[in-house]
């Protein structure tokens, strides 16, 4: 009898699959059959496999199915996905293409996306840059930026240092993962030995402590005016790994959301309560409908400049202009086709160039100024991420015009870029120099810019 009940228990477990994107493997798992997708974008640590055998997240999962097609992954380091060294995690842009390849693999046209900690950021910055694919946004205990001085760090120790030191030493006991993630667990002795296995087998201490401080790193606050899609807050009041105030902060920033503050202190939503968090889920998902085709969405905008240019010509004339004209060209193009870039104008020796995320631009305006200097060019860049309306496939708006005034700025073989394109793109291994506040013609406030230094990732 025994082994007939663990079989049919197997049998209930969704099947593991895997989505590629380009050399990477992501695992997913799908399950339900329910009227709207719901993809389930994990900020923390997961493991497919052994999630089932902890009976409360089990149930939670069968629970969100019973109303929705669940899709489940385990983020790439993690889990059943392929690993990366602790210096690798991929950045937000890079987590928001994996939940794309997954929606892809499983033909999810558009979907809900359901983020927990930094799971929330990467959901938003997917709502903003693909407006097409999502229907709406379920954020649980997540957060636009964290401060090292709230929260889980402050609590495991006096200095953040300190408390990296402390969740790597003591990684899968029951002291860090559960004392302040879960402490509703404490003496479900099954329940708690099953989710310290899934925490060790999800991730390694060193990249426990790297996802750490990735999270710490995360700044999306700039992406939510940008969110256009209905969103659905959730909070517990007490929660000891993330204050309740980030919660409501994010509610603020995202243009339709409505923040619900649920009882409790257990982080985990299937810890405690879990009855609450699903049954406001399923409320909020039961009055969704699609929102109109909107015609404004993120972009990464970058632009190029050759310095001294007329200069140039008028030493090589316009025949020697026009061929060194043509290479120059030719080494941006190559360089747009391998890093994702879609030109969208070139006048003269400038290009106007769009990217869905801004660590893939800053990689190519290195592999630009690099390639064209055995030409005898000096190419200067600027980058801005921010929120473009698209008409006929050119976008329009204040983020171009930012994105202008920061490459007048930049010096010659200089990558130069707004805060919000070094906040997006942390943990990407892209290095920022702090170049000051700066007054930006036609802009109001003082804009703080960065040089971005590549370090061969």
């Amino acid at each position: 009898m025994a082994g007939a009940t663990i079989e049919r228990e197997e049998h209930r477990r969704p099947r593991v699959r895997y989505a590629k994107r380009g050399r990477f493997s992501i695992a997913y798992q799908v399950m339900g059959e329910g009227p709207v997708d719901i993809v389930l974008s994990p900020g923390w640590v997961t493991h497919l496999d052994l999630a089932w055998d902890v009976p409360e997240l089990a149930r939670f999962l069968r629970r969100l199915s019973s109303f929705g097609r669940l899709i489940l992954l385990d983020a790439r380091g993690t889990g059943l996905s392929d690993r990366v060294s602790p210096d690798a995690l991929p950045p937000l842009e890079e987590g928001m293409e994996d939940v794309l390849a997954v929606m892809d693999a499983t033909g999810s046209e558009r979907a809900v996306l359901f983020g927990t900690l930094g799971g929330g950021a990467t959901c938003c910055l997917f709502a903003a840059t693909y407006p097409e694919r999502a229907l709406a946004l379920v954020l649980y205990g997540t957060f636009a930026r964290l401060e090292p001085a709230t929260g889980l760090l402050a609590r495991i120790a006096d200095t953040t240092e300190a408390a990296l030191d402390r969740v790597e030493r003591e990684w899968g006991t029951e002291g860090v993962g559960v004392a302040f993630w879960a402490p509703s667990l404490k003496g479900n002795d099954q329940a708690v030995s099953a989710y310290l296995r899934l925490l060790r087998s999800g991730v390694s201490p060193g990249s426990a402590r790297a996802l750490l401080q990735v999270g710490y790193r995360v700044n999306c606050e700039a992406v939510l005016p940008a969110v256009h899609v209905p969103a659905l807050v959730l909070h517990r009041t007490g929660d000891l790994v993330v204050p309740v105030g980030q919660g409501r902060r994010m509610a603020d920033g995202i243009p339709n959301a409505t923040f619900t503050e649920l009882a409790g202190i257990d982080h985990l939503m299937w810890v405690g309560d879990q009855d609450s968090v699903v049954d406001q889920i399923q409320a909020f998902l039961a009055q969704v409908r699609p929102a109109a085709p909107h015609d404004r969405k993120l972009l990464t905008i970058l632009l190029t400049d050759v310095v001294d240019s007329t200069a140039i010509r008028s030493g090589l004339g316009d025949r020697g202009w026009r061929d060194l004209l043509r290479a120059h060209r030719a080494i941006v193009r190559a360089n747009l086709e391998r890093y994702g870039g879609r030109e969208v104008k070139t006048a003269g020796d400038g290009f106007f160039v769009t990217f869905l995320g801004p660590a893939q631009a800053i990689r190519c305006a290195g592999a630009i100024i690099n390639a064209t200097q055995p030409l005898g060019l000096q190419v200067r860049v600027g980058i801005h991420s921010g929120e473009c309306e698209v008409l006929e496939d050119s976008p329009r708006g204040i983020a171009v015009h930012i994105a202008a005034r920061v490459t007048a700025l930049a010096r010659p073989g200089e990558i130069l870029v707004s805060r919000t394109v070094k906040d997006l793109a942390a943990g990407s291994g892209i290095s920022f120099g702090d170049r000051g506040g700066h007054a930006l013609n036609g802009v109001q406030g003082e804009w703080e810019l960065f040089q971005a230094s590549l370090h061969g990732r």
